[in-house]
């Protein structure tokens, strides 16, 4: 926890330098492959300060995070397997160095992308389910490219367009409320989507 804390630290410390959009460029990309910091609380601190160009903020953690999420597909795609149904050494280090991520969890997420598809990266891109496990596993059981990226866009930039809105419209009194609510929130709504579209598939 310690760690995770100061590298929290650090990555917000680059609101307050000239390199902070470059940074959040890069955080957003990485946290979209490998990465165990998510990049809103970076978003939220640049928009905080520069209001006028928190649109701008979250366009470029858009473009980053799904070109990020591409990479996390071509790590999965191409490196994932050393042979037919045996792990490389990188998907081992991936297992023993991202939280949360496990042989048990991998096969786990390959049966959501039987199950549900385009709403499995739609859910992991919206939410705080750690996204990059999802990317990875993507690539390594090939899932439909086009598919992917459509569902990486739709859900990263609703993503943080929201939380660019809430911080353009609100400033400074919405920022407890996102630090406290926004991944309920988010988890939510995606659920409440997701089983509309469901009921409406049923009845049809």
């Amino acid at each position: 926890m310690k760690l995770l804390r100061g590298l929290y630290d650090w990555v917000l410390h680059w609101a307050n330098t000239p390199y902070g959009p470059l940074a959040l460029f890069i955080l957003a990309f990485a946290e979209a492959s490998f990465f165990p910091i998510p990049p809103d609380a970076l978003l939220i601190a640049l928009a905080l300060g520069v209001r006028n160009k928190a649109f701008k903020f979250a366009l470029n953690c858009t473009i980053a995070s799904v070109t990020g999420a591409l990479f996390g597909y071509a790590i999965g795609y191409f490196l994932w397997w050393s042979a037919p149904n045996q792990f490389s050494p990188i998907a081992e280090f991936f297992f023993r160095n991202i939280p949360s991520f496990n042989h048990q969890v991998f096969f786990d997420v390959k049966k959501l992308y039987d199950d549900w598809n385009f709403w499995v990266i739609f859910t992991a891109g919206f939410t705080p389910i750690p996204y990059k496990v999802f990317t990875v596993t993507g690539g390594a059981f090939a899932i439909n490219l086009g598919m992917f990226v459509v569902a990486s866009f739709v859900s990263r930039s609703a993503r943080f367009f929201l939380v660019s809105y809430l911080i353009w419209k609100f400033g400074e009194h919405i920022k407890l409320f996102i630090d406290k609510y926004f991944n309920w929130l988010a988890i939510a709504f995606t659920a409440l989507l997701i089983g509309g579209f469901a009921a409406i598939k049923y009845v049809l």
